[in-house]
């Protein structure tokens, strides 16, 4: 392996030379040339990338996202990996929002598959997809978007007895999850093993986002104590519009990158509370 990094390093070098150049002047790799490589070198789409990105060859895919990002935000995105947990009407969108943006590893967890109900809000939810499993249709949606990310599925629901296994390796975690029992059970995983969680939820025309570090207060300071939910109440459906879950999403991606590129200001020990109805946006304080 050190051997094939250091050979392509010496090529990507030698076509730095030879590359187009966008508008800012900045060589730039296009997935053909990328796909070459990578079948060349016996090495992934994402490594190809990361080794350009490290020589000042920006990969045409991301050439958006600069001047917002920079070479070493790139980098570190590609080399980060986030589990979504529930691939529904949050997490799908979530799912999508960071493979656009180049997360490197995403962790996909849901044991569900899709049914009418989700046509109306689901991103990943398409009529031929109907009894087909979440995690599989992520699969197939990530690789057309973005072939270099690497997709770990697991078609099953969280439990205390899984949930740290799952997790134990991410970054970040994001709340794609429908109930508050669920939630804190991921939560407190999330706290053990140190590890920052991402919460959104959704109701109608109304959501809310909060980023939760180990040691924060967390769920319990928005919900109060979990006894008093109980698993079959909180699991009623609600009535969910496609706005809603879309835009509570876009707002959980976005504290994703605030956290990995340690940038701007995360909601932590706030709550942002959104009702589209009325375009209130509300930030409360929870600790």
């Amino acid at each position: 392996m050190v051997r094939e990094i250091t050979a392509l390093k010496k090529e990507l070098g030698q076509l730095k030379k030879s590359l187009s150049t966008d508008e800012d002047t900045s060589p730039i790799i296009s997935i053909n040339e990328i796909t070459n490589l990578a079948q060349k070198y016996k090495l992934s789409a994402k490594e190809i990338e990361i080794a350009s990105l490290k020589e000042g060859i920006i990969p045409i895919r991301y050439k958006r996202n600069f001047n917002t990002l920079n070479f070493t935000d790139q980098i570190k995105l590609l080399s980060s990996k986030v589990a979504v947990i529930g691939c529904g009407g949050l997490g799908g969108s979530i799912i999508e929002l960071l493979a656009r943006l180049g997360i490197g590893t995403i962790i996909a967890v849901d044991g569900d598959t899709f049914s009418e109900s989700n046509l109306n809000r689901q991103q990943l939810c398409i009529e031929n997809c109907l009894g087909r499993q979440k995690t599989q249709t992520v699969i197939d949606r990530i690789k057309a978007i973005n072939s270099g990310i690497e997709v770990i599925p697991y078609c099953q629901f969280v439990d205390e007895k899984n949930i740290s296994k799952i997790i134990e390796d991410a970054d970040i975690i994001v709340d794609g999850l429908d109930n508050i029992p669920a939630r804190f059970m991921v939560e407190n995983a999330c706290k053990k093993l140190k590890i920052p969680f991402i919460h959104g939820a959704v109701s109608g025309l109304q959501g809310q986002v909060a980023t939760i570090f180990p040691e924060d207060v967390g769920l319990t300071a928005i919900y109060g104590p979990l006894q008093k939910y109980h698993q079959e109440t909180a699991e009623k459906p609600v009535s969910v519009l496609s706005v809603t879950p879309s835009l509570i999403a876009s707002l959980q991606v976005t504290e994703v990158l605030k956290v990995l590129l340690q940038r701007g200001k995360p909601l932590r020990n706030k709550l942002l509370l959104i009702n589209l109805e009325n375009s209130g946006f509300d930030i409360v304080k929870i600790n």
